[in-house]
């Protein structure tokens, strides 16, 4: 049983976060570091890209590990993430076709392990990862924070472990129409991956 804290004790705990500003701090807060989050959104509708030029922006606070395992790194996957501006001289991300889930694990637990894996997407991490497995992993990196995509389907993640990804998830980001929109336990907001092309299929629907 987890041990009971005082109100003083419980006000006095300290958290890891990222200090998060501009638009990214806007939607997003200053979350604490660790966790599940989610990008889950229909295809060709911006998850990928908007997951990369996430990814991008996190370099600032710890190394990244982008697991590509549906796309993997072939040249559709090299444009999106020239698209998102990825810095080709960056020692502080790395990117990888499918690894299993217990190769995974062997690298996370490693001393010097990135303490951020995106995981695109879940659709191939199902069988892995279903019947408790994904609670069960998670819940042994606690310390990392795991950002997983998924397809969707009726406008909520696809397949049954993606649903629980969500309902565990700290921050959940829904893509349509190239727009993210971030919720969950942050202040939440609206991010055009393409401002451009986000107005063209949202209209003035995504302005504030």
């Amino acid at each position: 049983m987890a041990r009971a804290i005082s109100p003083k004790t419980l006000f006095e705990k300290k958290f890891d976060e990222f200090d998060f500003d501009g638009i990214w701090g806007d939607a997003f807060g200053k979350p604490e570091k660790g966790g599940v989050w989610i990008i889950y959104g229909a295809e060709k509708n911006g998850k990928t890209l908007f997951a990369l030029k996430l990814a991008e922006f996190l370099t600032q606070y710890e190394n990244v590990w982008y697991i590509s395992a549906e796309e993997g790194t072939g040249k559709e996957f090299q444009a999106n993430a020239q698209r998102a501006k990825i810095d080709p001289s960056s020692r502080k991300i790395k990117f990888s076709d499918y690894t299993e889930i217990e190769l995974v694990k062997e690298r996370l637990s490693k001393r010097q392990a990135p303490k951020i894996v995106f995981f695109d997407n879940m659709t191939i991490y199902n069988d892995e990862l279903k019947n408790g497995a994904f609670r069960r992993f998670t819940s042994d990196f606690q310390n990392t924070t795991m950002i997983f995509l998924a397809h969707e389907e009726k406008k909520e993640p696809y397949t049954a472990t993606a649903k629980l990804a969500k309902k565990l998830a700290k921050i959940y980001i829904r893509i349509e129409g190239l727009t993210a929109f971030v919720a969950g336990r942050c202040p939440g907001g609206i991010i055009a991956i393409n401002e451009k092309t986000a107005l063209l299929y949202h209209g003035s629907a995504i302005k504030k």
